[in-house]
């Protein structure tokens, strides 16, 4: 169904989710406006109902927000590696940023509000399914700001709609690639060295292609009378060793497994969001399939911009 005249605002448009996400919210009519730094440039096409600015949603004035259907908040200092390089920045951008966008939205009369949290909140669980009403332990910078950020946003559920999603570890081609999440970067290193490094590989982590992130945020745009709250989005939960085996299926590579300090460890129930009316449509292993048809002609490569830590360094950002 077209979504002629609603206007949308997504922060960090320019993003690895966002730039499947905006090509799919065009196509469905939204009007979009984009606010991005853009520290990893700007991948998507021009449109004639698309405003891309560049700018940091700590700057962001209240009279940008009026008018406006709904935000998707996407943008932050992504993952526990690229936050550790300034913690101080990253809580400014992820947490109190993240604060006061939701409370300029508030009064600049904005009725929904969708916030990209993480699963990655949870910490390590022992429990067999990880559901929502399970308590946050974060143990990292980066899982404590999007919780700080997630609560903060929430306590605007009397004033606007708000559905802060907790998403698995996203996996898939973009444009705008990251080669720092589990799929993708062992795939990469299957394809230019014939070779993966697991690091532990026992951990069981929730998965999420891509292009069902995309539609999970189009799902809470289309049903914006769902109930405010957190709802997990994650349809694979598997080991890292078997991500490693399923990517050796398809590209022939040998496996090294070494010790790991990251104990995070859980499985994702996104029954909640089923229940929505949403249903997955693809896996890691065709998020496999495509990367590997991308990187055959030519389209990925191996681009200092697909890795967070590494363009953040270039930029000066950070240690």
């Amino acid at each position: 169904m077209k979504q002629a005249g609603k206007t949308v605002l997504v922060t960090g448009g320019c993003g690895y989710v966002g730039s499947i996400l905006v090509g799919d919210l065009l196509a469905q009519g939204y009007s979009i406006r984009i606010i991005d730094l853009q520290w990893f440039g700007n991948y998507l096409s021009d449109h004639p109902q698309l405003q891309v600015r560049a700018g940091d949603i700590r700057d962001i004035h209240e009279s940008e927000l009026k008018g406006l259907d709904a935000i998707i908040h996407l943008a932050n200092v992504a993952n526990d590696p690229g936050v550790e390089l300034d913690p101080t920045l990253s809580w400014e951008i992820n947490g109190l940023g993240s604060q006061q966008l939701a409370d300029k939205a508030v009064r600049a009369g904005v009725p929904h509000f969708i916030y990209a949290s993480s699963g990655s909140v949870y910490g390590v669980k022992s429990e067999p399914n990880v559901t929502e009403d399970l308590p946050l332990d974060p143990i990292s910078v980066y899982n404590k700001t999007k919780m700080v950020a997630e609560r903060a946003i929430l306590s605007y559920g009397d004033e606007m709609t708000v559905h802060c999603v907790r998403p698995a570890t996203v996996c898939g081609y973009s444009p705008r690639m990251r080669l720092d999440v589990s799929v993708n970067i062992l795939t990469m290193q299957a394809f230019k060295n014939g070779k993966m490094t697991v690091f532990g590989g026992a951990q069981v982590r929730p998965n999420i292609h891509i292009d069902d992130m995309s539609r999970v945020y189009s799902h809470f745009l289309k049903n914006a009378d769902l109930p405010s709250g957190s709802y997990n989005a994650g349809f694979e939960n598997i080991s890292i060793l078997d991500i490693a085996e399923i990517i050796a299926s398809k590209v022939k590579s040998e496996i090294v497994v070494s010790e790991s300090n990251d104990p995070r460890s859980y499985r994702q129930n996104s029954d909640k969001l089923l229940a929505s009316g949403f249903a997955p449509s693809k896996t890691v292993s065709i998020a496999v399939d495509e990367m590997l048809e991308k990187w055959s002609d030519g389209t990925l490569s191996d681009n200092e911009n697909w890795s967070t830590v590494r363009k953040m360094k270039s930029l000066g950002i950070g240690k």
